[in-house]
């Protein structure tokens, strides 16, 4: 019963770490996204849109391939959170699935054991489910940022800003598989006992917050307007 109690304590725990920390980075980048990576980021990709659509025929073979590169990243994830997730499920389905490892300081019984290879067989399948959607935004960014808007008949809804958007929600769901692949980790480790899950959400949590916080910029970031200029360097610029 004592080796219960640390599965009831540490686990519950780690996961609510992991989750208040992430509702957290989620106030800071909607309030404060000039302190946070994921909201330069999110800023400086709109100006790169803007300004590869200014001439769509000379920068569009430029934008294309950066796409492409993102694309290649998120189909390698996919792949990897698929395949993985296969094999959870042939681990579930096999005479090795209600047997505990040698070395395991909780709870043993058979169902805890089914509950830790489910939550990791989750986490793999939600990550291939957002590296999906992440190609799909990708994609349809890649062909819209290389539309010639210049020559399109007026009036028409195709902006920078759209695109931008577009771009951004793919990285968006980028970042969200990428995220719950790192939460497997910590699960994974759940298999071993309750107390590597809990040491290693820790540590989880303080890589991620050394790369999730950037400075705060001393230049504002926002969006530029459809009639408004780039700062140049010297004016307050990059």
């Amino acid at each position: 019963m004592e080796k219960q109690i640390l599965d009831y304590s540490l686990v519950p725990a780690g996961l609510l770490l992991m989750v208040g920390y992430h509702i957290w980075l989620l106030f800071r980048i909607l309030k404060f996204p000039n302190r946070t990576v994921i909201g330069l980021n999110s800023l400086c990709r709109t100006y790169w849109v803007r300004a590869m659509m200014e001439d769509a025929s000379k920068n569009g073979v430029l934008a294309v391939q950066t796409l492409r590169n993102s694309i290649m990243a998120s189909t390698v994830l996919a792949s990897a959170s698929i395949m993985l997730s296969s094999a959870i499920a042939v681990l579930m389905s096999g005479r090795y699935g209600d047997r505990p490892f040698g070395v395991v300081f909780g709870d043993k019984t058979a169902l805890t054991i089914s509950i830790k290879s489910f939550a990791i067989l989750v986490c793999f399948l939600l990550s291939f489910l957002m590296n999906v959607q992440s190609i799909r935004y990708f994609s349809l960014a890649s062909i819209l940022i290389s539309v010639p808007i210049n020559k399109m008949p007026r009036p028409h809804n195709l902006t920078a800003e759209y695109v931008g958007s577009v771009l951004n929600s793919g990285s968006y769901f980028w970042s969200l598989g990428l995220r719950v692949f790192y939460f497997s980790f910590p699960l994974f480790l759940w298999i071993f006992g309750p107390i590597p899950m809990f040491l290693s959400s820790i540590v989880l949590l303080l890589m991620l917050y050394s790369v999730d916080v950037g400075f705060e910029s001393g230049w504002p970031f926002r969006a530029a307007g459809p009639d408004e200029v780039y700062p140049r360097n010297g004016d307050g610029g990059v």
